[in-house]
């Protein structure tokens, strides 16, 4: 995807990313649903309001912001969760499948999820959660997402939600088992390392690009022995993205 939001030397004020971006990434997931007439228009002027935080709205005189469709995402989002863990899962009770579906729907994993596609970015915050780092604020960026998941639904139907929320979540779901409610790869390899009597892992970081525009690449190893790499816009989604790789390629993940 294209630059990050930027930071303006002499001052506080940050340029969002341009909503084009997200809109044209959210076509390409959405499936067939993204062919209907209209669509990146409804989807574009939705994401708008999807990306707005109240902080912002606030200060701009009390213009809409994305509270509502954060509302109506957050029950898309367990809707298709839920569907896809029942079928996936079938001889595990009620209790099984509701800490299943925790470890995957709560603040700390959606805005895992939201950091992969940049999506703080992308938002319009106001002066003082600029300041105090809003952008990458676990609270704000899961509720940001659940806003876009309403986002899409709203333009494009359930069958374009369904496709954005399998892109995006498809991957906790499978290893639901693994990540308990709350938890991060980054503590799951850890643990699993630990049970395995394996050292801490340590991750090695490069980066290329221009400051405003850095890639970063982490590859960890364990024991001295390279597991996972995985890329991404900051350092921690790198190593989010290496430790996923890493959980998979030690089986620790259950059916790997």
């Amino acid at each position: 995807m294209a630059r990050r939001a930027q930071r303006a030397p002499a001052s506080d004020v940050v340029t969002p990313r341009p909503v084009g971006d997200l809109t044209a990434y959210l076509t390409e997931v959405c499936g067939e649903a993204t062919a209907e007439p209209g669509f990146r228009a409804a989807l574009t002027e939705l994401l708008t309001l999807a990306l707005t935080h109240r902080s912002y709205a606030y200060e701009a005189g009390g213009i809409p912001h994305n509270e509502r469709l954060e509302f109506l995402g957050d029950s898309v989002l367990g809707v298709v969760v839920t569907d896809r863990l029942y079928h996936d899962h079938p001889d595990e009770p009620e209790g099984q499948l509701a800490r299943l579906r925790a470890s995957v729907v709560n603040s700390r994993a959606l805005a895992g999820v939201a950091r992969t596609i940049d999506l703080g970015g992308y938002l319009q915050l106001g002066r003082g959660e600029e300041s105090t780092g809003g952008r990458d604020k676990d609270s704000i960026l899961a509720d940001a997402l659940e806003a876009v998941i309403g986002a899409v639904y709203l333009s494009g139907g359930m069958s374009a939600a369904i496709e954005l929320v399998h892109t995006l979540f498809d991957p906790l779901m499978r290893h639901s088992a693994t990540l308990g409610a709350g938890l991060d790869w980054k503590t799951s390899l850890q643990e699993a390392a630990a049970a395995r009597g394996l050292g801490a892992p340590v991750y090695d970081i490069e980066s290329d690009g221009p400051e405003h525009a850095k890639t970063f690449v982490a590859t960890v190893r364990l024991d001295g022995t390279p597991l996972g790499q995985g890329t991404g816009r900051t350092k921690k989604d790198a190593e989010m993205q290496a430790a996923a790789v890493a959980v998979e390629s030690m089986g620790a993940v259950e059916g790997a």
